[in-house]
């Protein structure tokens, strides 16, 4: 008899089909999830809202630190903020941080803006008191108009300029708001100085307009000059603090001194 020789190969192995998943015994019913190796793609709105950053070449007439200014500038997420919102300046979200805090605008109220320009800051003013309200500001730059609140176009160091404000106010003010600041001369000390001066010419006007519980907010600069302008603060208000909103720039040495409860004394009068 013939004898049947093996093959010398090897039984192909039968490959194993994969289980389907039973539906019914995945959680609730559900259809198991595919998996991927590919990220999950972003949401409707989540890519416009992603911040990109901007990258500024330098110019031929353009001076490098003019370059840098402008990078930060359209990189800063408060101007991409301010922008959408319709702010004119990233200083809006200063004020707006600072009332948050200290509950400073109230509506009906009555407010003057020291420094207004570019007018972010008559804005939230003229939006927080209503229709009922008064907003005044100043400023020696022009600048379009603010609705609901009336500006003047005057030096606030000129010596008529107090009275015109009251004029405009037509009586006392419940807050007086300064975002002052002088030009820079690039040395710190003498930069101070002036800005020190400033505050105090704000608080002079402050003290003489302000309504008894009143408000007085002001930008300084951290530098150890202005003791003689708390301890004026300390003496005619129950309140006395500093504050850095976080729309202010970290690098950047302005605070804000902000004072409540003004007391009417015989010396401010």
């Amino acid at each position: 008899m013939e004898r049947r020789t093996s093959s010398s190969k090897p039984p192909a192995k039968r490959r194993k089909r994969a289980k389907k998943s039973n539906i019914a015994s995945t959680a609730l019913g559900k259809e198991p999830e595919k998996r991927s190796r590919k990220k999950d793609a972003p949401k409707k709105g989540e890519a416009a809202n992603r911040e990109l950053n901007v990258h500024v070449k330098t110019a031929k007439r353009r001076e490098y630190g003019s370059t840098l200014w402008l990078k930060r500038q359209l990189n800063d997420p408060y101007v991409r903020k301010a922008k959408a919102e319709g702010y004119r300046s990233r200083a809006a979200y200063k004020l707006i941080e600072l009332d948050e805090k200290f509950a400073l605008l109230k509506p009906g109220a009555r407010i003057v803006d020291l420094g207004c320009a570019p007018g972010g800051w008559c804005q939230v003013a003229a939006k927080k008191v209503g229709a009922k309200g008064k907003v005044v500001g100043i400023d020696y730059l022009a600048m379009p108009a603010v609705a609901g609140a009336d500006v003047l176009e005057m030096d606030f160091l000129d010596d008529a300029a107090p009275e015109k404000l009251k004029e405009m106010l037509g009586g006392g003010a419940d807050v007086v708001l300064s975002d002052m600041a002088a030009p820079t001369t690039g040395h710190r000390s003498t930069d101070h100085l002036r800005i020190i001066a400033l505050a105090e010419a704000a608080l002079d006007f402050a003290e003489d307009v302000l309504a008894p519980g009143g408000a007085f907010v002001c930008k300084v600069f951290a530098g150890g000059a202005e003791g003689d302008l708390l301890t004026r603060l300390k003496q005619n208000f129950e309140t006395v603090k500093h504050a850095k909103p976080k729309a202010s720039r970290s690098d950047s040495a302005e605070k804000y001194v902000v004072a409540t409860g003004f007391r009417k004394t015989e010396k401010a009068e």
